[in-house]
């Protein structure tokens, strides 16, 4: 599946946008979305989950689709519920736009999947 593949390499460099930064550089980044930073522990292990999933989503060959299509299902729509949690509880209004993104590409995910003749 071709396009599958361009959601994939598109994934591949979203999320390598927003790892770099909270890998190298947690507190510049999460103050540009209104956060404070207690530690840097958590961004940078977000960071680096972030970098394995867009890397997996780059090196996937077509007979591993199906379980990548998985693992990003589970991943994206974890991270929105945790997303929509931190909200609920006065995360600054920015992180709208991080459950969106979540959102839009677990959407992509949960099409091909149902679409698709992977089992």
């Amino acid at each position: 599946m071709k396009s599958l593949r361009t959601w994939f390499l598109i994934h591949f460099i979203v999320d390598f946008i927003f790892a770099v930064p909270l890998l190298f550089f947690p507190e510049w980044t999460l103050s540009l979305f209104g956060l404070k930073t207690i530690e840097t522990v958590t961004p940078r292990l977000v960071g680096a989950a972030l970098i394995g999933i867009g890397g997996a989503s780059y090196f996937t060959k077509a007979k591993d689709y199906s379980i990548m299509l998985t693992l990003k299902i589970l991943w994206s729509v974890s991270a929105i519920m945790g997303l929509l949690l931190a909200l609920y509880q006065g995360a600054p209004s920015l992180v709208w736009v991080i459950t969106l993104i979540f959102a839009g590409f677990s959407g992509v995910w949960i099409y091909y999947k149902k679409i698709s003749n992977f089992k």
